[in-house]
């Protein structure tokens, strides 16, 4: 604290918000869709549950409202992480996010414009398989207790024509080191596709060079997270005058629920 004292009374220190410097403009689209059935029908014993907890007439250790808002966030999300054995709805907000994906990655060839998906749930597991591509088979194989949104929406993007190379996860550069060649590949368009949670993917991620959209696959808990999340691609440095931050709800679930808590706090 002397010290930037000290400092203070011989550099003149300007902010940000004092200079003026040119950011993006952010515009928000907010992507509905339907629940299925199936997630409908969780969402109500769901509802059960939580009854069974407020009356007592359940052990806390065997089920509480932390369990219930957990399975309420990932069923939200996609109902495959409540039960891989489900169909995956064509129509789900994982799938819609995949298209909007591709269809800006096709749009933005010529430039090698970036994009960054938080999702904060469903994080590839640790140990999963050695490389993206024992993953990819490792989906494609019997083992569905190990469905994540990650590898999901990574083994969709790569049939539909990305490359393997185009995409990364934030949770394989696991040192400082390969977390600076990342953001560098994501800076120089190397890597395009850029999926990460909030905790990993927030404060201290520069590759807003390129980034022409953001996609919030889930919602976060805090307020601060969805302002950190924006706060990648609403940076001085980035190329684009024009950004889209892309939310996906789903609509009649906890997930909804959750958004509009958090934009109320907002």
């Amino acid at each position: 604290p002397e010290l930037m004292t000290v400092f203070k009374e011989v550099a003149d220190i300007k902010t940000a918000d004092q200079l003026h410097l040119p950011t993006p403009e952010a515009h928000y689209e907010t992507v509905v869709v339907q629940p299925t059935e199936q997630q409908e029908e969780m969402v109500a014993a769901l509802s059960e549950r939580a009854a069974d907890v407020h009356s007592g007439n359940v052990d806390p250790s065997v089920d509480n409202m932390l369990k219930i808002t957990s399975d309420g966030r990932k069923l939200g999300l996609d109902q495959r992480l409540i039960n891989p054995l489900l169909p995956d709805d064509p129509e789900s907000k994982v799938n819609a996010c995949v298209r909007n994906v591709h269809r800006i990655w096709q749009d933005g060839q010529a430039d090698r414009l970036t994009q960054l998906i938080f999702c904060d749930i469903s994080t590839p597991k640790a140990g999963s398989a050695a490389t993206p591509l024992e993953r990819l088979g490792e989906q494609e194989g019997e083992k569905g207790s190990r469905f994540n949104v990650y590898d999901d929406i990574r083994g969709k993007l790569i049939n539909m024509g990305v490359p393997l190379e185009e995409i990364a996860f934030i949770h394989d550069a696991d040192t400082e080191v390969k977390k600076k060649e990342l953001f560098a590949k994501v800076r120089s368009g190397q890597v395009r596709v850029l999926i990460g949670s909030t905790a990993k993917m927030g404060a201290g991620t520069n590759c807003q060079d390129r980034l022409i959209a953001i996609h919030d696959a889930d919602c976060p808990w805090r307020p601060g997270d969805l302002e950190q999340r924006a706060g990648r691609i609403v940076r001085q440095g980035n190329m684009n005058k024009d950004v889209t931050i892309y939310r996906y709800v789903t609509e009649g679930t906890f997930d909804a629920y959750l958004w509009q808590t958090v934009e109320n706090k907002q």
